[in-house]
């Protein structure tokens, strides 16, 4: 039973950590399989295989907690559609130590009608490899003696997404003709920066049949910006400040309970909460330039099914709370405009998330 539960809980913080995006706000799938090597009593290397599905729509439009409703009575909504499929190679060193290789796949498409004349919609696309992480990781406690534990891990982000993605914009300039140009920020393939994730992630048996269960994540993006264009200037001149795109930092937390079906060999079932978001300023480096920062709380609902060798979950976060906050260049704009500006980003009701893992033999 204990075995079920240590993979269950294993599996729900792997589909936490594979599920940092929610529309305009660009929280980027550079999370990994933290927890997918979940302690084992023995020293037995091993290697893993994960695959994890991600899917959502961003239409939703907020500024701050306040949703604008009419951009989709009048049709001038931002549509995002954005799926991604990251893999993942996990090496169990020892029952307290793992390495971890996470490389995201995504294929992403922005509509909308400000970028493309004003008039008529308009999509772009992206797809390609995202950014790859490496990162290793430690459990605190001897898995051996602990009913609960405490894993810490410590990663690198290397910018090996484009960031500079570029698609036809179609109605620009006087004769409304098609233009290559920068892809939006949000379905950039990366953010251009190398950073540094730091995270930590734990569970503690209740009893035979619960579990509390919970984890963060932080990337730190030292970089501040990446030359990527925005063309937002060319809407106009009081956003000369967002010309270029930012490289921020994210973060993802969460917690819950985890409940073992013990009328179904295998099956378990987890609900918690989740935080995740781009902040408006940087832990390291400076923070100017074009981000839309902001966060969501989600409610997460989880089911997972363990074989001996197979691992599957389906995860269904859906948000309750939505905040674009804002940013610096909305702060600069305030004082020079002499009123409160804060721009506004398209969010989605529920993500989709689908995956399992195998060991390779």
């Amino acid at each position: 039973m204990k075995k079920y539960f240590t993979i269950t809980i294993s599996l729900i913080l792997f589909v936490a950590a594979r599920t940092l995006a929610q529309g305009c706000i660009a929280i980027r799938s550079t999370g990994g399989a933290s927890m997918l090597a979940h302690p084992e009593k023995d020293d037995e290397k091993a290697w893993t295989f994960s695959a994890s599905a991600r899917y959502f729509r961003s239409f939703r439009h907020f500024s701050g907690s306040v949703e604008n409703k009419s951009r989709q009575t009048n049709g001038s909504e931002v549509i995002n559609h954005q799926a991604s499929l990251d893999l993942g190679i996990t090496r169990t060193l020892s029952n307290r130590w793992s390495l971890l290789l996470d490389v995201p796949v995504l294929d992403n498409s922005r509509s909308s009608k400000y970028e493309h004349g004003g008039t008529e919609r308009g999509v772009t696309h992206s797809f390609g490899i995202g950014d790859i992480r490496f990162a290793a990781y430690a459990w605190l406690f001897d898995p051996k003696k602990s009913r609960g534990n405490i894993q810490l891990g410590l990663g690198i982000k290397l910018p090996t997404g484009d960031y500079d993605y570029k698609d036809y914009w179609t109605n620009i300039g006087p004769d409304k003709t098609k233009e290559l140009r920068d892809v939006d920020q949000s379905i950039q393939l990366g953010d251009g920066g190398t950073g540094f994730t730091v995270e930590a992630n734990a569970f503690y048996h209740l009893s035979p049949a619960l579990t509390v269960y919970g984890d963060g994540y932080y990337l730190i993006n030292p970089r501040e910006q990446n030359g990527a264009r925005t063309y937002r200037e060319t809407l106009s001149p009081n956003l000369a400040n967002e010309a270029i795109c930012s490289v921020p930092d994210q973060y993802m937390f969460r917690t819950g309970f985890a409940y073992s079906i013990a009328a179904i060999k295998g099956f378990a079932v987890a609900a918690g909460v989740k935080l995740e978001g781009i902040p408006v300023n940087d832990l390291v480096g400076g923070s100017g330039d074009f981000r839309r920062p902001g966060y969501i709380w989600s409610g997460e609902p989880t089911l997972t099914y363990s074989t001996k060798n197979i691992n599957f979950y389906l995860s269904v976060p859906f948000a309750f709370y939505r905040n674009r906050t804002q940013s610096n260049t909305d702060k600069e704009n305030s004082i020079t405009q002499g009123k409160h500006v804060q721009g506004d980003a398209a969010f989605a009701d529920y993500v989709i998330n689908a995956g399992f893992s195998i060991p390779l033999k």
